[in-house]
């Protein structure tokens, strides 16, 4: 089983919670919305510790390195089988700062172009109810958490 681990921001804005979540970059995903959010994540490398592996995620997907009290949230499994570990974090960041690192893929398929696409195309803040209509499904249990634990 593949396993990730990523990050969820979040801060009160009018005594509400609010969430930092992020959308795929590349071909994809380019006309995908709805569902396709995530929080910022990847996979563990062989000997890695989760939480050091959510964190080397994070800073490549949004180019800040991020620190901080985390709080471990129980984890979920994608509809693929993928297992993501997850930590809360209270922050303010600003999507403005955003600076995704990138891939190379052949594109259009069987073209023999190569192009390079970001990782992560678009970071926003979100409140609990447009969080829940982008994320992942699977992943809205993230959400749950961390209004339960801060809400």
């Amino acid at each position: 089983m593949k396993i990730s681990a990523g990050i969820l921001l979040f801060k009160k804005v009018n005594d509400q919670i609010v969430f930092f979540l992020v959308h795929p970059g590349g071909p994809f995903f380019a006309r995908k919305n709805e569902g396709f959010w995530t929080v910022p994540k990847g996979e563990i490398n062989d000997h890695e510790l989760p939480l050091i592996a959510a964190k080397r995620e994070f800073a490549e997907e949004i180019g800040i390195e991020i620190n901080g009290d985390f709080f471990e949230l129980k984890p979920i499994v994608q509809k693929g089988g993928k297992k993501v570990l997850c930590w809360a974090l209270a922050s303010d960041l600003n999507t403005a700062n955003v600076k995704s690192n990138t891939f190379e893929i052949e594109w259009p398929p069987r073209s023999g172009k190569k192009q390079v696409f970001p990782e992560v195309d678009r970071a926003e803040w979100f409140s609990y109810a447009d969080a829940k209509k982008y994320i992942n499904e699977r992943q809205i249990d993230f959400l749950d958490q961390v209004r339960e634990s801060f809400g």
